[in-house]
């Protein structure tokens, strides 16, 4: 990529970052407003990309209603954390993403020229075109979706991208893509955030690596988690090169349930965090947990839960005082 052109493109998004809407909006919670940025574009626009260029800016605590990604492209800068009273710096080649709702204060330096790339995604969006990719990754999944259910969190990811992964070039290309905007910006924009959103989900492992489960039960596990949509008994002794009877026998001796009970509950637990959490219509949700039809879904999940989804979310929302 040329880099007069990459520098051309910067600087556009770089000036039109100041004509976007960053209005703070009130929103109530419970007897407590808080301060909040809806979404600053066009609402055509399922994915922005904005630069954020900067030589000294303190914002106040606030939140989003969308997914941000922002990529420190060049300097330093702080962000505060309520919850926790986390105060962090996020350095030159590092990430910082909250979900919807995740609030954070944005400190620029006066003496730092900082350039911040942030890919800001719809949350429609993200949950449609992005989360089905992204859900093997039981942790990653969570961060995702568990302040939708919790609906205020001040959980972030932050981490160095490692220099020979592809994210930086990812960036840049979405950079020029958006500046320079054509009628099928949007359809490239995300193939390229599929992408970047993969490379993302490799370095979070890599961030959050934790020792290897010893148990043989618990890699069986682990591997059902992470293939709760279609994974079968076979699949399993294929991959671990046992035969089916011998791991059915294994789970029951080891963790006390049956593959198909592990697989349930694999599936309800995921099946509640994305009606908590995204809005999607209950035959979505059933496709991106592995049922083949929505009334399959309905019969384990009113067998499960002894109530049926609409009922569950509706108690939800009775429960957190939304109703």
């Amino acid at each position: 990529m040329g880099q007069e052109i990459l520098c051309s493109a910067v600087e556009k998004l770089r000036e039109e970052f100041m004509t976007l809407d960053w209005t703070y909006h009130n929103f109530l919670v419970g007897s407590c407003e808080e301060r909040m940025f809806c979404w600053p574009g066009v609402p055509e626009d399922e994915i922005m990309i904005v630069v954020h260029q900067s030589g000294g800016r303190q914002e106040l605590f606030h939140r989003h209603d969308y997914f941000y990604f922002n990529y420190t492209y060049q300097g330093e800068y702080d962000s505060t954390s309520f919850k926790y009273d986390n105060h962090i710096t996020i350095h030159e080649g590092e990430l910082y993403a909250g979900q919807p709702f995740a609030g954070h204060a944005l400190c620029v330096h006066d003496d730092k020229e900082t350039t911040i790339i942030g890919v800001l995604i719809q949350k429609e969006t993200f949950f449609r075109a992005f989360l089905p990719m992204l859900s093997a990754n039981t942790k990653l999944f969570r961060f995702l979706l568990d302040p939708a259910t919790n609906q205020f969190s001040d959980e972030f990811i932050h981490f160095k991208i490692e220099d020979d992964c592809n994210i930086r070039a990812l960036l840049e290309m979405m950079v020029v893509e958006y500046a320079n905007r054509q009628e099928d910006t949007q359809t490239v924009l995300k193939s390229l955030v599929l992408a970047f959103l993969i490379q993302i989900a490799r370095q979070y492992v890599h961030a959050n690596k934790e020792p290897s489960s010893e148990g043989l039960s618990e890699k069986i596990v682990q591997y059902i988690g992470e293939h709760f949509d279609t994974v079968t008994l076979k699949d399993i002794a294929k991959h671990f090169s046992y035969h089916p009877n011998y791991v059915s026998t294994l789970l029951h001796r080891e963790i006390g349930k049956s593959f198909s009970e592990i697989l349930l509950e694999q599936r309800m637990e995921r099946s509640v965090i994305l009606l908590k959490g995204t809005g999607l219509p209950i035959e979505e949700i059933a496709l991106m947990i592995g049922y083949s039809n929505s009334s399959n879904f309905y019969k384990a999940f009113r067998e499960y839960y002894h109530v049926s989804p609409r009922e569950y979310v509706r108690k939800n929302e009775l429960y957190n005082g939304n109703g």
